[in-house]
C-alpha cells in the first residue's frame, strides 16, 4: 500500500483521499454541519437518518462518517457487514450524553406503561432500551401514530420533543436535555437577525426553544431546510437557525438566494473537529472503528426499523 504523508496543503489532501478512498473501497459521508471543505470532499452529504440508510445501501465495504459518534453508530446498527469508521474519535454528541441506558430503564419502571420514543441523536445503547426511534423530520409523526392510550417518554431533547407533543396535540414525558447550541439560540436572536436583514424567510431547527420556534415562517430539520430553500423563488433571502454548517450547502444548491445565520455562535464544536487530515489518516490506518455489542445492535435495529414501518 502507498505510504502516505500529512501536509498542509488541501489540494494534496484531496488527492491523497481520492488515492485512498479507492484502496480501501470507502465510501465518504458527511454531516451537514460539518467544515465546508469535509463536505466538499465528501460522496454524499445529508442529516444522520439519511446517511445511515446511504450506507446500508452502499456497496462499498467500508464507511468514513463524518460526523459525531452516534451518527457513526446508527450506521453501524444498519449495516453491520460493513467496516465503519469514525474520523475523530472525540467527535461526541452533548445531546446524546444526556440520556444512559440505566436512566431510561428507571423512567420504564417510574411509567410501566409508556412508549419510549428515542430521538435518534441518542448512543445505541439507549436505543436498545427504546421501542421506537425518530428523527427531527418526522418526531411528529413518530408521536402521533404511538397509541393514544398509553403514556410517551421523549428521549432525549426536550425542544424537540415539546414541539413534536405540541403539533401531534399529545401529552409527552420529557426528558431534561437540550442541545446546547440550538437552545442558545434566543428571540432576541431571531429579533437582531430579522432587523439586520429585513425581508427575508426565518427557519429554525426544531431543537431550538418553543418561543424560538412560534417567531419562524418554517421550523424544519436539515432536510426540511434545504427544501424550503428550494421551494422559494430566486432573490429569497432567509435566516437560518441551525448550525452554521448548514449554509455552505445551502448555498452551494441554491447560488440564485441568500442565507444568513441567526447568530454566529451556530457552531457545534464537535462537528467541526473532523478535518482533510483526520480523513485521509482515519482511511490510511482505519481508525476509529466502530464496534457494538451485537445484542444492543439488534436491540437497536428493531427501535429503528419500528420507526421506518411508521
Amino acid at each position: 500500500m502507498t505510504s502516505y504523508q500529512k501536509t498542509g496543503n488541501a489540494d494534496e489532501l484531496i488527492r491523497q483521499i481520492g488515492e485512498l478512498k479507492q484502496e480501501r473501497d470507502a465510501l465518504i459521508l458527511a454531516h451537514n454541519y460539518q467544515r465546508p471543505e469535509v463536505q466538499d470532499i465528501a460522496d454524499h452529504t445529508g442529516d444522520s437518518l439519511e446517511l445511515s440508510r446511504i450506507a446500508a445501501r452502499a456497496r462499498e465495504a467500508v464507511i468514513v462518517f463524518c460526523g459525531v459518534q452516534f451518527m457513526a453508530e446508527t450506521a453501524a446498527i444498519l449495516c453491520p457487514e460493513k467496516t465503519v469508521l469514525l474520523p475523530v474519535r472525540e467527535a461526541g454528541c452533548p445531546l446524546a450524553d444526556t440520556a444512559t441506558a440505566g436512566q431510561v430503564r428507571q423512567m420504564r419502571e417510574q411509567y410501566p406503561d409508556a412508549v419510549v420514543v428515542a430521538y435518534v441523536n441518542t448512543s445505541a445503547e439507549v436505543k436498545a432500551e427504546s421501542d421506537i426511534c425518530c428523527t427531527s423530520a418526522n418526531a411528529v409523526e413518530i408521536v402521533r401514530s404511538v397509541n393514544a392510550g398509553r403514556p410517551i417518554i421523549f428521549v432525549s431533547d426536550r425542544n424537540l420533543g415539546h414541539y413534536a407533543a405540541h403539533m401531534a396535540r399529545r401529552r409527552v414525558i420529557l426528558w431534561d436535555g437540550a442541545c446546547p447550541t440550538h437552545a442558545g439560540l434566543s428571540v432576541a436572536d431571531i429579533r437582531q437577525a430579522k432587523k439586520d436583514h429585513p425581508k427575508t424567510k426565518v427557519m429554525a431547527h426544531p431543537e431550538c426553544r418553543p418561543e424560538v420556534l412560534e417567531l419562524m415562517d418554517r421550523v424544519a430539520g436539515t432536510a426540511g431546510m434545504l427544501a424550503y430553500a428550494v421551494e422559494e423563488v430566486p432573490g429569497t433571502a432567509f435566516i437560518v437557525g441551525t448550525d452554521i454548517g448548514l449554509i455552505h450547502r445551502l448555498q452551494k444548491e441554491n447560488p440564485d438566494k441568500v442565507f444568513y445565520p441567526a447568530t454566529d455562535y451556530l457552531v457545534c464544536p464537535t462537528m467541526k473537529l473532523t478535518t482533510l487530515e483526520d480523513v485521509m489518516r482515519s482511511l490510511e490506518n482505519m481508525e476509529h472503528v466502530v464496534k457494538l455489542e451485537e445484542s444492543i445492535r439488534v436491540k437497536a435495529r428493531s427501535a429503528l426499523d419500528a420507526m421506518l414501518a411508521v
